[in-house]
Order: structure tokens, then sequence, then C-alpha cells
């Protein structure tokens, strides 16, 4: 029984994370949000490349980002798989690396169906299979973003190297459930079981 935890924490996962995905993305316009304290915003955005919205190579440079993320989940998949099966590591361990595979499948399938399923979000509400096709092709999609923590800014110090004197604001980067859930079994992998990627 304990073998099939890993499978509901992804399951869990991709259902948290879809679904809000798809309501964002089917009631709300690109940059709308809801302000629900000073630190905590839904934002609606989306993400064309990689983290913090980072970009390389245009059409080709997407393929490529896009195909590398199918074989790194492929990957990981196998992994965990193997790994279940010979259950001889720990549970945490297993459910960790469950939630590094869960999040970065929630982010492929956003890539890689979205601009099939739905037209943009530009101006107006996302439509679902809408008559006139989807906004892009086959893994070109644009990833949905929400999650936004302003949670406070100040100005660097005039010594600081680069940024002396300039503004910041931590934490910038708009994020999902999926990119959640790959950063929390990343960290915990490196904090709590880095002992288990040697065995």
């Amino acid at each position: 029984m304990k073998k099939y935890i890993p499978l509901f924490v992804i399951v869990l996962v991709l259902i948290i994370d879809q679904w809000s995905k798809i309501y964002i993305k089917s009631h709300w316009i690109l940059g709308q949000e809801w302000k629900i304290a000073d630190w905590f915003i839904i934002h609606f955005t989306e993400n064309n490349g990689m983290a913090y919205g980072i970009e390389f190579g245009g059409h080709w440079g997407k393929l490529a980002l896009s195909l590398f993320r199918v074989i790194a989940i492929s990957l990981i998949g196998v992994y965990l798989y193997k790994t279940i099966k010979e259950s001889q590591k720990p549970m945490g361990y297993l459910i960790s690396v469950a939630l590094v595979f869960a999040g970065a499948l929630g982010n492929i399938f956003d890539s890689a169906f979205y601009g099939l399923i739905f037209n943009d979000s530009y101006f107006q509400v996302a439509s679902f299979m809408p008559d006139a096709g989807g906004y892009a092709g086959f893994l070109h999609g644009k990833v949905v973003d929400m999650l936004y923590f302003p949670l406070f800014q100040g100005q660097f110090p005039d010594w600081f190297p680069i940024w002396g004197s300039e503004q910041f604001l931590f934490f910038r980067p708009v994020f999902n459930v999926a990119d959640s859930a790959i950063t929390v079994g990343i960290a915990l992998v490196l904090l709590l079981y880095r002992n288990q990627l040697l065995k």
C-alpha cells in the first residue's frame, strides 16, 4: 500500500495544479489580479520560457526547451518507478521525487497542450476549444502562473555591488502550484535526503 503514496502525491499535485491553471485561464484576462493581502496576490500571467520568464531562441528555442522537459520528465519518471519498485528508499525521499515529477509534468502539460485547447488571454477571457483553434501549436503553449508573494521591498545600500542604491522587491517572480511542488521536492532532497541520491 505504501508504494501508492507517491502516486497519490503525483495525482493530487496534478489535479490542484491543472484545476488552478484552467480556472484562471478560462475566467481571467491576462494581467488581472486579486489582492488577498499586501503580501499575497493572485496575478494572472503566462510564462513563455524558463523559470522567471526567461526566454531563448524564439520558436526553435521554445521547441528545444519543451523537448528537453519531456526527456527530463521521462527520466525522472523511470527513476521514480524503479526506485518505488525496489522499495529501499525512505518514503519521504520517494514523496520528494514524486513532487518534482508532478510539478514538471504539470508545467509540460501547459506547454504541450494549452496552445492547442485555448485561444489567447489578451484583453479577453480565453475560450476552451475555440472554433478558430488555439493560440499556438503542440509544445509551444505558455505556462500559466498566478501566485505572487511580494513579501517586502527596500533599497540596496550604496556600497552593494552592481545594484547599489537600487530598489528591490522580494519575492518578485509569479509562479504556480507545479513550480511550488518542484521547489519543495528539490529542497527536501537537498536538505534531508542528499545521501539517498548516491545509493
